[in-house]
């Protein structure tokens, strides 16, 4: 039976409080799926699209023969314009509001991958890219915010790490797709076109599914100072299980300045982990065709999807179930830990790059550790450690600086595994796993706290009108 707290006349500070109190101890229910599934929705497109061009780029390589430059190019453009994207779209739903820019990304992605497809050569292809990587940069923030916003406390860790967790289902996609139409017999000039262009279609889902979901109720009653709105919008997508009525008006005005150091946690520790992440990831199969020449191209992405799905997958399970009990930070730490001794490893054993299966192994490591580790942290904290006036500003500011190493890591470990071998490669990425660890130590653990603590965004909320009466009813 639902319980009723009423409360007394209280400032602007309490109503909104009120807001945030139910949803920070809201039971988990349906509604937190449906955030998930329509969050995750976007970030199983994002990396699709990212990744499958790691598959496209071997079959471009022989029907374009271009440059190495021109080839690290076409694999590492669009991260470089998520930078842009990531930025732009951050700031903008911190002004305007989530929902708004919500669908705008998702539209440039579906347009986008049918154009690459179309592509009548290699730049227009570069460009085409670049316009895709726009709207996953963007993609990044607001899927992350939107879902922190609507999580309660105790799962918070978990419901984020759910949505990046649709990145597993991307990286699966990809290998499939390219397997079924080679072994379909789909000559590869078409193949890798298919490939690029079917990305559109879960892109189009995405626009459907996210105007059924309202804005965040956070972001309406705390930016906007809408506690009504967003108290009537919560109660009918929560389906009643959570309803807020009543309340006044009150407004964080957090400044960035404030928020420095914590920047440089976010975007230090992302920006190194995407270095080590991306360059590996999608040179998986030129790193593959290195250590077996002879091995055929199905064999190679073969081997590229038992990676992902023995490797990476459980990853992403663990990461998301047990987050919130290992803690935010403390899974980072583990994670850069262990997959820099992994690289680290590759690049120092003899003859260790010369055998597939102890290779595989130890690759393997890495990528598990990855993904139970700061592939997903990175994500997750750098939605939940800025106020809400500037959470997707933060996060924007992050992901996109973490897609400049991302780009500087895909651009050149073509170039790098031409002159170091892959083994001394890797050893560089070692090297940047250890700089994530100790820059880890720059941010606080928000395991077990609301986002108006962790953030401490109540001492920036200013007070614009007296409340009114207000109550929670929580079911």
């Amino acid at each position: 039976m639902p319980s009723m707290i009423t409360t007394p006349t209280r400032p602007a500070e309490s109503a909104n409080a009120h807001l945030s109190d139910a949803l920070n101890d809201a039971p988990l229910g349906l509604f937190h799926l449906r955030a998930v599934l329509t969050a995750g929705s976007g970030f199983f497109t994002d990396a699709y699209d990212l990744f499958i061009i790691g598959v496209a780029l071997v079959l471009i390589k022989d029907q374009w023969h271009p440059s190495a430059y021109l080839l690290g190019l076409v694999g590492s453009t669009s991260l470089i314009a998520a930078f842009l994207g990531a930025f732009i779209f951050g700031r903008l739903a911190d002004v305007f509001g989530r929902k708004k820019v919500y669908g705008l990304e998702a539209t440039i992605m579906a347009l986008a991958a049918v154009a690459s497809a179309f592509s009548p050569n290699i730049i227009w292809l570069i460009a085409f890219r670049f316009i895709l990587g726009l709207g996953i940069g963007g993609d990044y923030p607001v899927s992350a915010v939107l879902m922190s916003e609507y999580a309660n406390t105790k799962d918070r860790g978990k419901l984020v790490s759910m949505v990046f967790s649709m990145q597993a289902l991307g990286l699966i996609a990809g290998p499939i797709v390219a397997l079924t139409l080679l072994s379909a017999g789909v000559h590869p000039d078409l193949a890798w076109r298919l490939m690029l262009g079917l990305g559109a279609i879960p892109a189009a889902a995405v626009i459907y599914f996210r105007r059924t979901m309202p804005e965040s109720p956070r972001y309406l009653s705390r930016v906007k100072g809408q506690t009504e709105t967003a108290a009537t919008q919560l109660q009918k997508y929560a389906l009643d299980t959570v309803r807020v009525s009543g309340g006044g008006e009150g407004r964080v005005r957090a400044p960035l300045r404030q928020y420095t150091l914590t920047l440089v946690g976010t975007a230090g520790t992302w920006f190194v982990f995407d270095y080590a992440y991306y360059g590996n990831s999608i040179s998986t199969p030129l790193i593959l065709k290195s250590i077996v020449p002879t091995a055929s191209l199905t064999a190679s992405i073969a081997w590229t999807l038992i990676i992902f799905a023995v490797a990476a997958v459980p990853g992403y399970i663990l990461a998301f179930s047990t987050i919130d009990l290992i803690g935010h930070r403390r899974l980072q730490l583990i994670g850069f830990a262990i997959m820099g001794l992994a690289f680290l490893a590759i690049g120092i054993v003899p003859g260790l790059t010369a055998m597939i299966v102890p290779f595989l192994l130890v690759y393997g490591i890495s990528y598990f550790f990855s993904e139970f580790g700061p592939n997903t942290t990175t994500f997750v904290l750098s939605a939940e450690l800025y106020p809400v006036n500037l959470r997707t500003t933060g996060h924007g500011l992050s992901a996109g600086i973490a897609k400049v190493g991302a780009f500087i890591g895909v651009f050149l470990f073509p170039i790098l595994e031409k002159a170091l071998g892959v083994g001394g490669t890797l050893t560089i990425t070692a090297g940047f796993a250890a700089l994530g660890f100790l820059m880890t130590l720059l941010l606080p653990e928000p395991a077990g706290r609301s986002l108006e603590d962790v953030s401490h965004e109540d001492r920036y909320l200013a007070l614009v009108s007296p409340a009114s009466r207000g109550k929670i009813i929580e079911g």
